[in-house]
Formats: structure tokens, sequence, C-alpha cells
């Protein structure tokens, strides 16, 4: 499929309203979405997301053990049984983890100064279920920031004005290249290049570090294959 090159800014014109539920993240791409193999009925989807700068091991339920931390920020969405309590394993440690309806997405934030603690348990819906467009989703995680906002670089177009802190926001965009800043009050993140997003995938942005240090990542989100 040829993607017509409209300019960001413009895209932004076209961005999808904010409801709706994300789509499976790691069937990237609608011709992957059309024919990998489907997850069983009932299932819900999980990740773990390390905003802090020393690097932890984590799994959820059966998925395998992944390294998160600086690099990487989040695991894949590891799937799990909906409505039923799942184990998460941190360093080594596992815990029970409350049920998660069916059928959602979950991104479960560590605590970086204690891995032991309670998780910040946030829901990935509100996203666009239009498979003609990218969806890009903002998380606010960095300390003392009570509101991140995300925009183009060389002060463009702002795409997400205002993230309460341990929080996201998402919306659709048609593909298209971009640099991104992220920022805190009147502090700014070194720009982040989007890859070459394909209809269908979901990418995430995070902001990290503090209000007068922020950090910006991104990462291109995915699932567990089925069986695992």
């Amino acid at each position: 499929m040829k993607l017509s090159p409209i300019p960001f800014a413009l895209a932004l014109l076209a961005l999808a309203p904010l409801a709706g539920h994300a789509q499976p993240a790691g069937q990237e791409g609608r011709l992957a979405q059309l024919y990998a193999p489907r997850p069983p009925a009932g299932s819900a989807f999980v990740r773990v997301l390390n905003p802090g700068s020393a690097a932890l091991k984590v799994a959820v339920g059966n998925g395998a053990e992944q390294s998160i931390g600086p690099a990487t920020r989040a695991t894949r969405y590891a799937i799990v049984e909906g409505g039923k309590p799942f184990t998460l394993r941190v360093a080594g440690t596992p815990r029970s983890q409350p049920k998660v309806a069916a059928g959602s997405f979950s991104t479960l934030v560590l605590d970086p100064a204690a891995p032991s603690k309670p998780l910040l348990a946030l829901a990935d819906g509100g996203g666009t279920s239009d498979a003609l467009k990218a969806e890009i989703r903002f998380y606010n995680l960095a300390s003392g920031c009570p509101q991140g906002r995300l925009a183009m670089a060389d002060k463009g177009a702002v795409v997400f004005p205002a993230v309460a802190a341990g929080s996201s926001s998402a919306r659709g965009i048609n593909p298209v290249k971009a640099r991104l800043v992220a920022g805190c009050g009147g502090k700014e993140s070194s720009p982040v290049a989007l890859p070459a997003l394909q209809p269908g995938d979901h990418y995430s942005l995070f902001l990290t570090g503090s209000a007068t240090a922020p950090i910006l990542q991104g990462q291109l989100s995915g699932t567990d294959a089925v069986g695992r």
C-alpha cells in the first residue's frame, strides 16, 4: 500500500477521536492483524514498564523473562486470562496481581525506588480502532512533572498539551515522519524521531527523568506470540 505523503502538521488535523480501545498491539499492520493466530477468547494483555535508571528482569504470567530499564522501557504485552489473578515476577520474586478485564490492555509501572511495592496500573484504552492509522501513546512518568506535553520539534504543533503525572493518552495518526519533543514547564527533552510506522502499528512514547531534566524515549509495542 502506498502511503500518502501528508506532512505531519496536516496529519495532526486528522487525528482520530480519543475513543474506543487499542487493537492487539503485537499484531502490527493490517496484514498481520488479518492472518496472525488469535489469542484465546477472554484473554487480556498486560505489560510492565520500568521508568528507572537500573534494568530489571520481569515476567508476566507464562511469558518469558525480559530485561527492561533505560534501553528498553517496557516488555511486550503478555497474554493472560482475563478476569483471573495472574503472577508477576520482578527480579525473580513472584507476586500475585489482581485480575484484569478480558479484552483489556494494561501497563504496570514499576516504582524504580522500590520494585517490590504495588504497581501503578494504567489502562491502555482510549486509542484508535482505525486500521488505516497508526497509534501513538504518550506516558508522563517524569518525577515532579504534574503535566507533561508532547509536541513536534522546533516549536511545532502540540500533540498532547497536558498529560497528568502517572497517566497516558493516545490517539491515531496518519503514518508519517516526524521529530517529537516532550516537556514539563519550560524544559524540553531531546528530540525523538518517529520510526517508519505502518497502518495498525502502535508506538509508545515515555517521558521519564524529571521536570528539570526530561527524557523522551520511544518503543514499538508488541504482544507475546500466541501459545507462549
